[in-house]
């Protein structure tokens, strides 16, 4: 489930009602424009926010802490109101008769005193009666447009910060310099390896080619934006691409390459074929690799290696997920991660996870990125992950990637480069495992 709603919109109705996150509960074009639908998944649950949106392109609705029912009654709430979009803009419209804020009626979705009703007689249509209860201009509310093209309800939850971060971390100039010379100066602990190899995996739209522009963009010293990235319903990334990263226009080449893949999909035939993880794995495809997610690689695709060496295959797997989308991941989606995690431990390839878009997903990371590792919601988000795709906690590492900005920030450099020096640890444990492997190999002959 996505929401309908921009990252703007979502910050800025936050912003009204205080530390808060939206944890999206009902979607009325998937589980169903009626009132048994919405009461299903809404009942019980306070304080919330209900979002319409007609095909004019308005986007309103209203807050109400009190939950929903089935009783039928007006419920009292003094801290109710109604709310229309004019542009990023919140027009905000108070409650005007408290006692009768909201009602319960079974047979519609949120329903606002007699002023505003979702849903209304379970269609997909809106009452609007402005006047006693709540006083709004139609025309400013939703242009007159009565009919719904979607129906959102949200509950509101607060995200108490904790007075010390729960992982440590420097936020100064000295500590991105320290960390950028490290990388630059990282070198593999096996002579025939020239670079790390990390390979990106997640769903659609989590951030992987953006990830690398980010990267890029901290060594360049500008923003970049070389990897196609951007918002869209299916992969914008089509081929096995390895990219590598210069200290500066024309610095050094990094030690490391982050190699992106087609994004993961929950339907079968579509995104990366996880029959196509281990020859990625194992150094056989060729950068430039056209995906075909109806046909897994075979050795005789243009480029194929049949013989890769150490320095072709990949030392480090990368999970990149969306953190506003953790709690929604569909079944699917997470039966295919299952399976390539499965596959990658085989291999005996270390594994992190980049949890992204932070700062949409928690207003107080918004607002400053250093209060990342005091956020319980992102720690919180951080647990799931872990309990989601079987990883230890120390192993997800939160990240906010360059997408809307023009200019660097050292705090979100800071996040960054500490992803990829956790990257580049894990791979000399990959070293490591392959050294004592050889070792062990040699004594037994």
């Amino acid at each position: 489930m996505n929401s309908k709603l921009t990252s703007s919109q979502y910050q800025t109705i936050c912003s009204q009602l205080g530390r808060v996150k939206l944890q999206l509960l009902y979607k009325a074009s998937i589980h169903g424009f009626s009132g048994a639908a919405f009461h299903q998944r809404c009942d019980f649950h306070s304080p919330t926010v209900s979002v319409g949106y007609n095909a004019s392109g308005f986007v309103f609705g209203g807050y109400t802490k009190q939950p929903f029912s089935l009783s039928g009654q007006y419920a009292h709430d003094d801290r109710a109101f109604l709310f229309t979009f004019s542009g990023e803009k919140l027009i905000k419209y108070p409650v005007a008769t408290p006692g009768n804020a909201v009602r319960m009626i079974a047979n519609a979705g949120p329903y606002f005193g007699e002023a505003l009703v979702l849903v209304n007689g379970s269609k997909a249509v809106v009452h609007s009666n402005p006047g006693q209860y709540y006083n709004f201009p139609a025309a400013e509310m939703h242009g007159n447009d009565l009919n719904l093209t979607e129906c959102e309800v949200y509950q509101v939850e607060e995200t108490p910060e904790f007075e010390k971060p729960w992982r440590p971390m420097i936020w100064e100039a000295e500590t991105r310099t320290e960390m950028m010379n490290s990388i630059m100066l990282y070198r593999p602990l096996v002579n025939s390896v020239s670079q790390v190899r990390v390979l990106l995996i997640g769903p659609v739209g989590a951030g992987k080619s953006s990830f690398f522009n980010s990267i890029n963009s901290v060594f360049r010293g500008h923003v970049t934006g070389q990897a196609m990235a951007g918002s869209s319903t299916t992969s914008l990334t089509t081929q096995f691409r390895t990219y590598s990263v210069k200290n500066g226009r024309e610095g050094k080449t990094l030690p490391i390459v982050l190699c992106d893949t087609m994004g993961l999909e929950e339907n079968i035939g579509a995104g990366l074929d996880v029959d196509d993880i281990i020859p990625i794995l194992k150094g056989h495809l060729p950068n430039h690799y056209q995906f075909n997610p109806s046909a897994p690689l075979h050795s005789g695709a243009h480029g194929y290696r049949k013989t890769p060496a150490l320095n072709d295959k990949i030392h480090c797997v990368v999970y990149v997920i969306d953190a506003c989308k953790i709690s929604i991941m569909a079944t699917k989606l997470e039966e295919k991660l299952a399976v390539i995690r499965r596959k990658v431990n085989l291999m005996g390839i270390p594994q992190l996870v980049l949890m992204t878009k932070v700062d949409e997903a928690c207003p107080s990371v918004a607002q400053d990125v250093r209060n990342i590792y005091r956020s319980s919601y992102i720690k919180k988000m951080v647990q799931e992950v872990s309990d989601r795709l079987g990883v230890p906690l120390s192993r997800v590492i939160p990240v906010k990637n360059y997408s809307e900005q023009l200019e660097l920030d050292m705090n979100c450099d800071i996040l960054l480069l500490t992803a990829v020096t956790q990257m580049l640890r894990f791979a000399d444990n990959y070293f490591d495992e392959l050294s004592d492997q050889f070792s062990s190999t040699e004594t037994k002959e």
